[in-house]
């Protein structure tokens, strides 16, 4: 958790302070000039239904948005030039040759108010572009939306989240500086970068068990449902599998 000032202003952004060089605005805070970045900040607020990005703390998968979201604009002219910086990785990592050592890491920050500022945040993980086992046709697809009567694109992007569980300051002033081959670099990356594997941040859910009493039924009906229903299988209980397979 990063916490931002008090102000309501962007100079309360806190992701500016973490990252110098990536912008206090903007969905997209790339770092470097020229069309090769030194680093990327995607942030999300999580609270767009139209472009709901998405990570998936299962397998590690993150779902990320474009930023042409508005009807009026080609695919990539965009002010942050969000699309190009898409567009440009992933021609990247499908090349034919290894060239994902021109890949800029990514840096996913979550919005996450706080009583003291509205400008927190909180860091969600570093994320490379694409996902083990899925497609060139598929890790960055151009979708249609419609709004105020026009149609328009924009980007649908996937990025793995690796097992990195600290970022040190050291590699990111490695990264500032252009040393892009650096000792400080994450082993996760490392590995990314030289063979392509990816080492996702996976995790389980835990398994929740309902009590006794919460899977009984509250009602009358219910009871008297549940009553008839054990009633007609009780001498074929085997029979009951098939009976609830094509209920659900």
């Amino acid at each position: 958790m990063y916490e931002g000032g008090q102000t309501r202003d962007a100079g309360s952004d806190a992701i500016a302070k973490i990252a110098p060089g990536s912008g206090n605005q903007g969905g997209f805070r790339a770092a470097g000039t020229g069309e090769d970045k030194k680093f990327v900040v995607l942030y999300t607020s999580g609270e767009d239904p139209n472009w709901p990005d998405h990570p998936d703390l299962n397998t590690g998968q993150f779902m990320y948005f474009g930023d042409n979201k508005t009807p009026g604009h080609e695919l990539h002219e965009t002010q942050r030039g969000g699309n190009r910086i898409l567009r440009r990785v992933f021609d990247l990592l499908h090349g034919e040759t290894n060239r994902r050592s021109l890949i800029p890491p990514f840096f996913i920050f979550k919005k996450y108010p706080t009583p003291a500022s509205s400008r927190s945040v909180q860091f969600k993980g570093l994320a490379a572009p694409g996902f083990q086992g899925l497609p060139a046709t598929s890790d960055l697809v151009a979708v249609w939306k419609t709004a105020r009567g026009q149609r328009f694109q924009n980007y649908r992007a996937v990025f793995t989240v690796l097992d990195v569980p600290t970022i040190s300051r050291a590699w990111l002033e490695d990264i500032a500086a252009g040393r892009t081959s650096s000792t400080n670099a994450p082993q996760a990356w490392t590995d990314w970068v030289e063979t392509g594997s990816y080492r996702a941040l996976t995790s389980e859910s835990t398994t929740i068990i309902r009590r006794q009493e919460e899977q009984l039924p509250d009602t009358l009906l219910k009871r008297e449902l549940l009553a008839a229903v054990y009633d007609y299988f009780k001498e074929t209980p085997v029979a009951f599998e098939a009976f609830a397979a094509r209920i659900f």
